[in-house]
């Protein structure tokens, strides 16, 4: 029975080995190039499925063989900063001040599919946009025809006096900001894409000229069928099956990432140009904190989640795929304070995200 005991310890620390292994690949996996590898750049989305199994693991040998607990304790070790990054906690939050600015991001999912705005029946996001007191509202999604028009928000939302629509895909999809700040420009961020889109503004707020980009980076494209197979992965108990479905899903994201990349690297760019003070990224990337697209555009930047958020700060809430895929970044001469991913409203996909912004 010893013998059986020990060879049964080895084939699960061969195992844990493995899940470690594939830990550490997506956890580093947002330094893989995606227009090489996009297979291998893509493995962070399953970067908790693998934190998880090691978890487990260094559960079991601190009860069975504690001496083997060292092993998953230093996978965790080796990926902290992926870890902080996906899963902040910030137990302190300083005071925010007077003059600090909120910055506000949602993906309306053309405002929870175009439910009207009347006094009997408000528009929900409408409704939440205007108690937001929001001084910079960045929108994706701003899809507006049939029941719901653009002269709907434009008055639901009369208090900000400046403001921007650019259509993309004629009409299919659009951005949209309003703002108590004056928007001196607002020009689309030039790179490949039939559905979405970037657009940077510069604000005047005092003395200070700052840059904001509302993103909508290139959507998964996940259709009915591989929605069917996302499903079956979650809920069977075939390992084949599971395996089979995990890689089909895998395949298609990576197509999207690849591209994504290509998108990154251009705002990446047109950051560069700027020479104002204050830069801020926001909106819905479509990509995790542990990928690519968001290491490439947060590069000389921080994370306002990180900074000062807490949890996984989840803002896709559909179809049981729980990520955090809308985010803020902004340049290290701002403060940030109480970032937050609010699922007090669950009228669209996405949950909007918000923080307070100040010059340090």
């Amino acid at each position: 029975m010893r013998f059986i005991g020990r060879i049964l310890a080895f084939v699960l620390l061969g195992i844990n080995a493995l899940v470690v292994v594939l830990m550490l690949v997506s956890a580093y996996s947002p330094y893989i190039n995606p227009h090489l590898h996009p297979m291998w750049s893509s493995a962070g989305l399953l970067f908790p499925v693998f934190l998880l199994a090691n978890f487990l693991f260094l559960c079991f040998w601190a009860v069975v063989n504690w001496r083997f607990a060292f092993f998953p304790l230093l996978a965790y070790i080796c990926c902290w900063g992926s870890i902080c990054t996906y899963f902040p906690v910030n137990f302190s939050q300083n005071e925010i001040p007077e003059n600090a600015v909120k910055v506000l991001s949602y993906n309306t999912r053309a405002f929870g599919n175009k439910e009207k705005h009347t006094k009997e029946k408000p528009n929900r996001i409408l409704t939440y946009l205007q108690e937001s007191d929001a001084d910079i509202i960045c929108l994706q999604e701003y899809i507006v025809n049939g029941k719901l028009k653009k002269k709907d928000v434009d008055y639901a939302l009369r208090k900000y006096p400046y403001r921007h629509y650019h259509s993309l895909a004629k009409g299919r999809n659009g951005l949209g900001c309003y703002s108590k700040y004056p928007i001196l420009s607002a020009n689309p961020v030039k790179y490949q894409s039939k559905m979405n889109g970037s657009i940077a503004y510069q604000f005047k707020i005092g003395n200070d000229t700052l840059l904001v980009i509302n993103n909508h980076l290139e959507s998964n494209k996940i259709g009915d069928s591989e929605m069917n197979v996302y499903q079956e992965v979650m809920e069977s108990r075939d390992g084949k099956k599971v395996s089979s479905g995990i890689w089909k899903l895998m395949k298609k994201m990576a197509e999207a990432i690849k591209v994504r990349a290509k998108q990154a690297e251009t705002i990446k760019e047109e950051t560069e140009k700027f020479h104002g003070k204050g830069i801020v990224l926001c909106g819905d990337f479509n990509d995790t904190p542990v990928s690519y697209t968001h290491r490439m555009m947060s590069e000389g930047l921080k994370d306002a989640f990180v900074e000062s958020g807490n949890g996984l700060g989840i803002s896709y809430n559909q179809h049981r795929m729980f990520f955090r895929i809308d985010h803020i970044l902004l340049s290290k001469n701002l403060k940030v304070y109480n970032c937050t991913v609010d699922n007090s409203i669950d009228a669209s996909d996405h949950y909007p995200i918000w923080c307070y912004i100040s010059w340090e």
